[in-house]
């Protein structure tokens, strides 16, 4: 039995190898037939890592050099060369640094000119602005607080309690300027 039994498991054995050896040639078979496709999905991933590793390198130079031009405009804000990198390399930061430069300086035509700007914050900050330089009220999506604080102050000079508490009952509790729309409802006490 024992001669019978080692028979049994020579026989199992050379089946496993043949499954293996079988294995091994189907896998051979196959990538001879595939051998392009096979190395042309190879050749695409290393080609598609290395285009992706690029374009990153790329896009951070350019960002490393508009955050060097903005740098540079916060020591000097006249200088050209910096602003023109800036305006080339990062658009939506020269727009915010336009923005800033336009508000503490005053000047209506660039804020103008921002409340057309694609950036849908950076157009509406500008219109807030430009119309609180031309003392006219303003909805605003960003300011709507603060737009309702001016008008209600405005309205408290102009003697309008009812519109002045219309506007500072539009500010909720969690606003930061709640404090202040608090006060200014103790002036609309003393106009009634």
């Amino acid at each position: 039995m024992s001669i019978q039994s080692d028979i049994n498991y020579v026989k199992s054995e050379l089946s496993a190898d043949e499954k293996v050896l079988e294995s091994a040639l189907k896998i051979e078979t196959l990538y001879k037939k595939n051998k392009v496709l096979i190395w042309g999905v190879v050749v695409a991933a290393i080609v598609a890592f290395a285009g992706k590793s690029v374009a990153q390198s790329f896009e951070d130079q350019k960002l490393l050099e508009a955050n060097q031009a903005y740098l540079t405009l916060q020591k000097d804000s006249k200088d050209s060369a910096a602003l023109g990198v800036l305006k080339e390399k990062n658009p939506a930061l020269y727009e915010l640094y336009t923005y800033s430069q336009a508000v503490r300086n005053g000047d209506k035509q660039t804020l103008a000119a921002l409340s057309k700007s694609s950036n849908e914050i950076i157009a509406d900050m500008s219109r807030y602005h430009s119309a609180i330089a031309e003392n006219k009220s303003v909805d605003s999506k960003y300011y709507a607080d603060m737009a309702n604080i001016t008008e209600a102050y405005e309205a408290i000079k102009n003697a309008d309690i009812n519109k002045a508490k219309e506007k500072l009952d539009m500010i909720g509790e969690q606003s930061p300027l709640a404090t202040t729309a608090t006060l200014l409802r103790h002036y609309t006490i003393k106009g009634k």
